[in-house]
Formats: C-alpha cells, structure tokens, sequence
C-alpha cells in the first residue's frame, strides 16, 4: 500500500493573491511519467505570462501538469483559493458518498481491510483482483455477500487488466454475486476483444486505463462508440485535468455512458478540487474519493471522511498556502 508519493504545486501569486495547484503525477501510471517531467514544469514557470489557455494545449501530453495549472489559475481567481467550485459540499453542508478500497494483497489482509471499512460504515467497497488467486478472491467477495445483501452494500471489482483467461466465465460468477461493476477487465488498447467482452458479459464493464493516453477529440469518441462500455471511470490527474474529464463526461453521456469519478492518489490540495468538481458536476453514486487518508505525510485540511461519506469540516480552516510551501 503506497504511503509516501512524489508531488508538485504550482503556487501563482498577482496583486496579493495565491493561488495553488497540485500536479499528480503517479509513477508507473501516469501518461506523463516520464523524464523530461521537471523539465516541463519548469518551463511552465518560466512561461506563465502566458496564460492559461496558451500553457494547457502545449500540455495536452502532460495531464497533470495540465491539472495543477488549471487549478492554480481557479485558485487564483477565487474568494477563496480552496473553494474553487463554491457550494453547499465546500460550506460543509453536504457531503459525498465514496467507495472503499481494498489493496491487493494475501487473503488475510484483504479480509482485514474489508472488516475496516465495514466497521467504519462503508456502504460501497471497491476490491482490487488479480493479485492473489481467482478462488480465494470468490471466496471473499462471497463472504461479504453473505453478510450483507445488495441493498445493503454495493461492490465494485476493478481487475486491472488481470483478466485475461476465462474472462466471460467469471464476469459470470462474479455477476451471480450480484457485484456492481467491474473495472478494466482486459489490459487497456485491446478495443476490439473488450467490445465483444461488452456485448456478451452479465457484469457491467467500466473502463478506466483505457482513457490514459488518448488526448484527441476524435480518438475519444471512436473509441467509446467502438467499445460502447457502461461507465469509465474519470481520473482528472491522468485525463487533462477536470476540462478532460468534463469533456470525457459529455462525449459518454452523447453514447449513454454512466461514469464515475476517482482520485489518483493525490495530496489533499488535489483531492479537494477533484471533490468539488465531482460535486458540482452532480455524478451520483460512491465515488473514488477517499484515497488522500493513504498517506503519513499529507497535507492538513478540513477534509473528512465519516460513514462513507466525504465532507469539509466547517469548522476546521485550511493553513494559509505559504506555510504549505515554506
């Protein structure tokens, strides 16, 4: 389980004001993991002068530096510079619901992370598979089925590609659990095996690896009219920042394709943008939310997570943003 990830702020200061932005990237996954990485955030800053708009389509292969810079400039412009989208959900008076994950790992402790989440009143838990064998992952998601019905507990699998031998048949006994969804069956760039994976399985399909990547309108239309899924999953940080993932939300809903939004591991700085975007948007249903508890040295914030749900502490202020890059 990751504790301690690698992150950069864009901190923009005009007349007074500051502004900050979190770039999340996240080695191994992200598209723009790769090494000319710092080199690009530094030309970012030597050219700021020119904006906003400018700086974004010269960062279409770096999409969370496109992220931190977005946020940066809604920071700036802001009353308040962590309260990009105000709403009841930033005011602290209505909350979001969240899944809870659980890690990969030995039976033992994927069972102890799911008694956690139960115990802290979880009512959506998201189960990583593929890591231990197919068997003993059955026999765990039927243990919690066994306890709790549908009604009372919605279960995602997300496989990360592991799928790849008898696929149909356990989508099949994984939908006679009654399990919401699952994530990325087969590995991402496969469209054509994972179109006829849609039309056949009694599980609905959500993608997620297979948006990372691709950066043109057109790309993104042909490929969710040729695979035609149930939901994707939107990952700001991975996708071009919340303008992607706006654009990712409106090209799905033009092909009837629900989604859902997830957090990449970030700090709290890009948590709490994602949070509000997700809130403002008006998805429905648990989101990805809940990964900034991961780590030990997080940045402190009024967010909290209680039951299931992610909200703003009203009475908890954020720390002023230069004792944040001091």
């Amino acid at each position: 389980m990751l504790q301690e990830k690698e992150t950069w702020f864009l901190v923009l200061e005009e007349n007074g004001r500051v502004g900050i932005g979190e770039c999340g990237l996240l080695r191994g996954l992200s598209f723009d993991d790769r090494p000319d990485y710092e080199q690009k955030l530094a030309w970012v800053c030597a050219h700021i002068h020119q904006g906003e708009e400018v700086l974004r389509k010269a960062l279409v292969d770096f999409p969370s530096i496109q992220m931190g810079l977005e946020c940066a400039f809604m920071s700036l412009k802001a009353e308040d510079p962590f309260a990009l989208f105000p709403s009841r959900f930033t005011k602290g008076e209505d909350a979001l619901p969240i899944n809870g994950l659980i890690w990969m790992g030995d039976e033992a402790f994927m069972q102890e992370q799911v008694a956690q989440k139960i115990e802290a009143g979880f009512r959506c838990i998201k189960m990583k598979i593929g890591a231990i064998d197919f068997e003993q992952e059955m026999k765990l998601l039927s243990a919690i089925r066994n306890r709790f019905s549908e009604k009372e507990m919605m279960i995602r699998v997300d496989a990360n590609g592991a799928l790849v031998t008898d696929t149909l048949k356990k989508l099949s006994r994984l939908a006679d659990l009654g399990i919401h969804s699952i994530e990325q069956p087969l590995p991402a760039g496969n469209w054509e095996e994972t179109k006829a994976l849609c039309k056949k399985t009694p599980l609905p399909i959500a993608l997620d690896e297979e948006l990372i990547g691709i950066t043109s309108t057109e790309e993104k239309k042909r490929m969710l009219s040729t695979i035609s899924p149930r939901y994707i999953i939107l990952k700001p940080s991975f996708i071009g920042g919340l303008s992607g993932a706006s654009q990712w939300t409106e090209l799905a809903k033009e092909q009837g394709i629900d989604a859902w939004v997830t957090s990449a591991l970030e700090s709290n700085i890009g948590l709490n943008a994602i949070a509000q975007w997700t809130y403002n948007t008006g998805f429905s249903g648990p989101q990805g939310l809940g990964t900034g508890s991961l780590y030990t040295n997080n940045i402190p914030s009024p967010l909290q997570i209680k039951n299931g749900y992610i909200s703003v502490n009203k009475n908890e202020p954020w720390p002023k943003i230069s004792t944040l890059i001091s």
